[in-house]
Order: structure tokens, then sequence, then C-alpha cells
């Protein structure tokens, strides 16, 4: 895996073979990034990366200048990963070894973004649980989004909180923002 812009454009980082993960393709990766770059000042953001796996999501978002940022992994050695990483490039990560739905019960922070990669083999249930945890506990600032990666043959466009989605190869990346009130005249 690579960065791909900010100020540790190009740098390599290899992943140890035992991490049971999937890191987001270059492609996808820029991709997602054109988006959120448009959306956000990145320096200015707050970003939580939910099942961060080896930090992909999270170099990137670093690198590109955001200091608010946390990465969550249950995996043991995700996490080392990350930190290990994080310090070597003298990144301000801050890691939390925690299930991630167990996590976003507990969290009382809310965040401009909130980027999800869970397994792509999580069932359906998992997936909107993911959904309805974020905005039940109002982790969201206002005009926060969410945005979860998964692959193209999931659907999740029937969540009352679906903005859009873009497929970039086999992987799709769902946004999500807060509901509007609709207020009367």
């Amino acid at each position: 895996m690579r960065i791909i812009s900010g100020k540790h454009k190009g740098r390599r980082l290899i992943a140890p073979k035992k991490l049971p993960v999937r890191p987001t393709t270059d492609m996808a990766k820029e991709a997602l990034f054109n988006i959120v770059g448009n959306l956000y000042d990145l320096e200015e953001v707050s970003v939580l990366d939910l099942f961060s796996g080896t930090g992909n999501i999270a170099y990137e978002f670093a690198s590109r200048g955001t200091l608010q940022l946390t990465a969550v992994d249950q995996n043991v050695h995700c996490i080392r990963f990350i930190q290990q990483n994080s310090k070597a490039l003298s990144l301000d990560i801050k890691t939390i070894k925690a299930d991630v739905f167990k996590f976003l019960t507990q969290i009382r922070t809310s965040h401009d973004l909130i980027f999800a990669d869970p397994p792509y083999d999580l069932s359906q249930a998992d997936f909107q649980k993911i959904i309805d945890l974020v905005f039940e506990y109002n982790l969201l600032k206002e005009g926060g989004i969410l945005v979860i990666e998964h692959s193209k043959h999931m659907v999740l466009s029937e969540n009352q909180n679906f903005e859009s989605s873009r497929t970039y190869g086999s992987s799709t990346f769902s946004f999500f923002e807060q509901a509007s009130a609709i207020t009367p005249n």
C-alpha cells in the first residue's frame, strides 16, 4: 500500500502478511479523497476511521494534514502496525483497540467524517447496525458524513440517511448524512 498524496506522497508501507485485512485500492482511495477533499478542508476536520485494518485511510488523512484522527480496530496486530507507522512517519493518529459496534455505543464525541471499512463478508444487518449506531448516538457533527466501503454487491441505499454511492472496481463507497428536519413555512 502507498500514501497517494500529502507530505508522505508516494511512501510505501508493507503490512505484515498475518494481518486479516483487505486494504482499499489506490484507485478507490484516490477517488474517495477527491470527493471528501472537495467537501472539507482536511486540515480542519475530525475523522473517525472504523475497522482501520492497516491504517491505509488514516495515513492518507494524516498525510494530508488531518490532526483530529482516531483509528479503531479490534485486532491488536493492526493497532500495533498503525502505531508503529504513525510514530515512524511522525503522524498524530490516535489508536483504539476495540470492537467497533461496542465502541460506537460508548464514545461521546462527534466527528465531521466517519469512515468505516468493515469486512465485506459482514451481514447486511451488521452493515445496517453501523449506520444505525452512528445516527442513533449522534456521532456526526452538523454537516458531517458517514462513508462506508463495501462490496459492490451490498446494497445500502434503503437507509433514510443514504445520500449517494460510487463504485470503483469491486468496491463501493456509500455516503450517509444526517437527514434534515422539515420545517414548516
